[in-house]
């Protein structure tokens, strides 16, 4: 379970941890606003405390930093077993307004996440901190889907009623779903279709100036030849028709 700032909560940590049975384990990343105290303890740490972070593929980043911050900073009501890992950057001139003053001083902004992760069996490096940051950080392509679900119609519902909004974001979040789907399996290595927002796969793609004509019992969808899209629609089509049928 990944959630961001608003999660550090004392009641959602001890509902995770409580979800925990012989069968089942919850694990959790959450976000942490950072306090005096939390600064404090940042300030403790080793220079040798510091490791560069990872890419979601597994490759360094120079200039990102990750320590692991257990320990240093005793909080009391908390659940037992929880880590703090803290994350540092040099901040860019958008977050120089927003820095504390331990900040300023330090010339790094930090963050921190806290989680119940130790070591996973059968996933090598998982009690890292550095493996654990870049999964807490995967979190971020939330914001790009919610922003993709507005445009896909949820920023705006059609009714005061209930049933009908219900219906509506029902219908808004499976087009919004087969809209991923489609880019996953059919446009994965096609520039600027692979990771297009819905805006640009309406103008390419869905908006279709074609034509379907029927000839001998046959249906033929006539598409504009100057289109400059037309190559990726049918290569689309194709893969999708040769996707396996489901048994």
């Amino acid at each position: 379970v990944r959630v961001d700032g608003a999660g550090a909560t004392h009641d959602l940590l001890t509902h995770l941890e409580a979800l925990n049975t012989t069968r089942r384990t919850v694990r959790y990343l959450v976000g942490w606003t950072i306090t005096d105290l939390d600064e404090q303890a940042i300030g403790r740490l080793p220079a040798t405390a510091w490791q560069e972070s990872i890419t979601q593929d597994g490759d360094l980043q120079p200039g990102y930093h990750v320590a692991e911050l257990t320990g240093l900073n005793q909080r009391q009501g908390w659940p037992q077993g929880m880590r703090l890992l803290v994350r540092r950057v040099r901040p860019s001139a958008r977050h120089r307004k927003n820095l504390t003053a331990f900040e300023l001083r330090t010339g790094w902004r930090y963050s921190i996440v806290v989680t119940n992760i130790g070591r996973m069996w059968g996933i090598a490096g998982s009690h890292h901190p550095q493996w654990l940051d870049a999964l807490a950080r995967a979190h971020a392509v939330v914001e790009d889907r919610v922003r993709a679900g507005k445009a896909m119609g949820l920023a705006n519902l059609p009714s005061k009623d209930w049933t009908v909004n219900s219906g509506w974001m029902l219908a808004a979040n499976l087009g919004h779903d087969l809209d991923c789907w489609l880019r996953l399996l059919t446009l994965h290595d096609q520039d600027g279709l692979d990771r297009a927002e819905p805006d640009t796969m309406r103008s390419r793609l869905y908006h279709l100036p074609a034509r379907l004509a029927a000839h001998a019992r046959r249906r033929h969808l006539r598409i504009e030849r100057t289109w400059p899209w037309a190559r990726a629609f049918v290569l689309a089509w194709q893969r999708l028709t040769d996707l396996p049928a489901l048994a």
